[in-house]
């Protein structure tokens, strides 16, 4: 019983570990296209510019007890920043569980939990403006230097593997932009130059493919909605990052199950 109870604890300081963290990369993705210090400065109310307090920025518990409104002016606050600090517990938890409950390797969890943490303000920004910003490219090439000087992180993908992995995705997305501009944007070609350097060239085949597949279905119901027409473009940048997302997490599993179907 008390392992059950200790297990729980565990599970719930994971959690908001994770919703605390990305609850801090609201504050990124909304003051970073604007030019703004994300170190610097008070969280306020962006309808009555209260500042607020303690108890108004518990990661999605203050939400819930607020009703979604501000508490000083009772204007109603969006859900997107309570997701997100939703998706930052969950991916806390899963990271958790695969890299320090089943690996017994924390380095990995840390590395990959600050890629997730990159990727979600990768996917944010290019939602709400279109672009990628190139530091966080960069981010993810010191995240890749990182995970090659320290083999215990990702001892699976060898440095021949991140070397294909830097152009066996960015390099085509690269041509088929030059031979139809705007295909991609440069931030998107980018992106994946890097993931490809950090994940080796396996995984950020998967990766692509689950992001074309996403993104394409995403493109296919905007036009069949009448949302888009053919000649619009939508943020791909969202679709990467989700694909990583996955690939990192159970990559390996698809890998194994489509050879496994190849062989029968």
């Amino acid at each position: 019983m008390f392992l059950v109870v200790l297990e729980a604890l565990l599970c719930v300081l994971a959690f908001m570990f994770g919703a605390c963290i990305f609850s801090f990369l609201n504050v990124i993705v909304y003051r970073l296209p604007r030019k703004l210090s994300f170190v610097k400065g008070f969280s306020m109310c962006p309808s009555c510019g209260q500042r607020l307090k303690a108890p108004d920025l518990v990661p999605v518990f203050s939400y819930l007890f607020l009703r979604g409104k501000c508490r000083y002016c009772k204007a109603a606050i969006g859900v997107r920043d309570t997701l997100v600090e939703i998706l930052g517990g969950v991916l806390a938890l899963l990271s958790a569980w695969k890299y320090i409950y089943k690996e017994e390797n924390i380095a990995a969890f840390v590395v990959v939990f600050l890629f997730f943490c990159i990727l979600t303000v990768v996917a944010f920004i290019d939602k709400d403006t279109m672009e990628i910003p190139d530091g966080c490219s960069i981010a993810i090439v010191l995240l890749a230097i990182a995970a090659a000087l320290l083999p215990m992180v990702m001892p699976e993908v060898s440095l021949l593997s991140r070397v294909i992995g830097l152009v066996c995705v960015s390099l085509p997305m690269l041509l088929v932009t030059l031979a139809i501009p705007g295909a991609f944007g440069g931030g998107d070609i980018k992106l994946m130059a890097a993931a490809g350097l950090f994940l080796g060239w396996k995984l950020t085949v998967v990766s692509a493919a689950i992001a074309v597949l996403t993104g394409g279905i995403y493109g296919c119901w905007l036009l069949a909605a009448h949302k888009a027409g053919r000649k619009d473009q939508f943020a791909f940048g969202p679709f990467l990052c989700a694909g990583l997302g996955i690939g990192v997490l159970v990559g390996t599993y698809v890998i194994d199950w489509y050879m496994g179907f190849l062989v029968y």
